[in-house]
């Protein structure tokens, strides 16, 4: 094949530059010959050093036309690039919540005393990447910024990992460690956003879901470990932040908090599964005394910072093997020991045929609350202003409607819920109930 290259590209010359074939001797031209052959190997594996390198490199096929991407990866790496679109128009009875709990992904709403009618959302575009060992050892990240409605910038995962698969591994960063207190497909009774930042606000009632050193915090980062053996999962996170981000306003029982020091959390957990069944039980604490807390009158220093929670949880899941009529069911309990305060928390719901229906029941026992420290705001609607036991209900429920427009990463939700408190405070006896409903749109890609 490269002979008759050759041959042809020196015929070629003869003819365009006018040599005369005569005025050549035999050796000149097999001298000639020669050269010309040496050239065209030369380009020859040139061009088979260019396919060859072609071939390993991933293309995109785009409407019969082939175009090498611009980004080159190493050996044995991959690199995933998906997003979640999530809006959703809400309506409520009032925006006066009977918990902390938040019911709206606007993160710069604030609870008042009027019906709420609104749109909110955001789009969440990731980047995974990971590249494997030959021993099965593997690294990589995760990246998920996040465009809210409001025009802000916002940020879910940012992590890096590496371990051995089916084995161990260490997590640092950004992110949410194992899940403790399972709400299923729910749309209304969640955490938007920061999981580990304004879970309590005063004058509310706290449901406690062992979410306080799960992660993803705004003011510190994860340090997490874990292990695999056979039937068996164990994690410890770790979580080192501002402690006084737990509470919105940085404000406790009617007394404003002064941070002298990050805490660490400290969360193990301890999981087994097998065929449809799970179970987990969890604890996490805070193991720096005197964090922050507060001077009263006197001068004296009140340490606020010691809190110890424990959590179990119990799951049925079918719907893996069962897609069409598989069935979830979520059973979770909490118990959270804190300063002058004991949260205790319990919860069951099913999915069945992409209906969801679940219950949590929360008793807040408070023992300290200094009245005078609340905003005029919250007295006008808040449901927890004097020492107590509180009872709190809540009835949520969610429909999926898949597959919109043929799409299956096309899905509207359907939600809705309901609270109410009893109270034992002569004050804070009767509350209307709260309630309200929410359309989803969520779309992935």
């Amino acid at each position: 094949m490269k002979i008759k290259i050759g041959l042809v590209l020196c015929a070629s010359f003869y003819s365009a530059s006018g040599f005369s074939q005569s005025s050549l001797t035999t050796e000149q031209r097999f001298a000639l010959l020669e050269q010309r052959l040496q050239d065209a190997e030369k380009r020859a594996d040139k061009a088979e050093s260019e396919i060859t390198q072609l071939k390993q490199t991933p293309v995109i096929v785009k409407e019969n036309k082939t175009i090498v991407p611009v980004v080159a990866l190493n050996n044995d790496a991959q690199l995933k690039f998906y997003g979640d679109v999530e809006f959703n128009l809400d309506g409520a009875s009032r925006t006066g919540s009977l918990t902390s709990v938040k019911t709206s992904a606007n993160k710069n709403w604030a609870p008042g005393d009027k019906e709420r009618w609104d749109i909110n959302g955001r789009i969440l575009l990731g980047i995974d990447g990971v590249q494997h060992s030959t021993n099965g050892q593997y690294a990589g990240f995760t990246v998920q910024p996040l465009a809210d409605m409001n025009g802000k910038m916002n940020l879910d995962d940012a992590a890096f990992y590496f371990g051995q698969q089916k084995d161990w591994l260490v997590k640092v960063g950004r992110f949410e460690a194992y899940d403790m207190f399972p709400l299923n497909q729910d749309t209304f009774i969640e955490y938007s956003g920061n999981t580990a930042n304004d879970l309590y606000s005063d004058g509310y009632g706290y449901i406690y879901m062992m979410k306080e050193a799960r992660g993803r915090s705004n003011s510190g980062g994860n340090l997490l470990f874990s292990q695999t053996l056979d039937n068996w999962y164990l994690e410890l996170n770790t979580l080192i932040e501002d402690g006084s981000s737990l509470y919105v306003d940085q404000r406790y029982h009617g007394t404003e908090l002064d941070n002298q020091k990050n805490v660490v959390y400290v969360r193990p957990v301890i999981a087994w599964r097998s065929g449809d069944y799970s179970v987990a039980a969890a604890m996490e604490t805070n193991l720096v005394n005197n964090a922050y807390g507060y001077h009263d009158e006197a001068g004296n220093w009140h340490d606020q910072s010691g809190r110890t929670g424990y959590g179990l949880t119990m799951s049925w899941n079918t719907l893996k093997n069962n897609p069409q009529d598989g069935v979830v069911v979520n059973l979770n309990t909490a118990y959270m020991d804190a300063q002058e305060e004991q949260d205790f928390s319990a919860g069951i719901n099913a999915l069945w045929h992409r209906v969801e229906l679940g219950y949590i029941y929360a008793h807040n026992k408070i023992s300290d609350f200094n009245i005078a420290g609340v905003s005029g705001e919250c007295d006008s609607d808040c449901a927890i202003l004097a020492p107590g036991n509180y009872d709190i209900h809540t009835l949520h429920t969610s429909w999926q409607l898949p597959n919109i427009m043929d799409m299956p990463n096309f899905n509207i939700y359907l939600g809705a819920y309901a609270s109410w408190l009893d109270s034992s405070a002569e004050d804070h006896a009767d509350h209307q109930p709260r309630y309200g409903a929410r359309l989803r749109f969520k779309y992935l890609f």
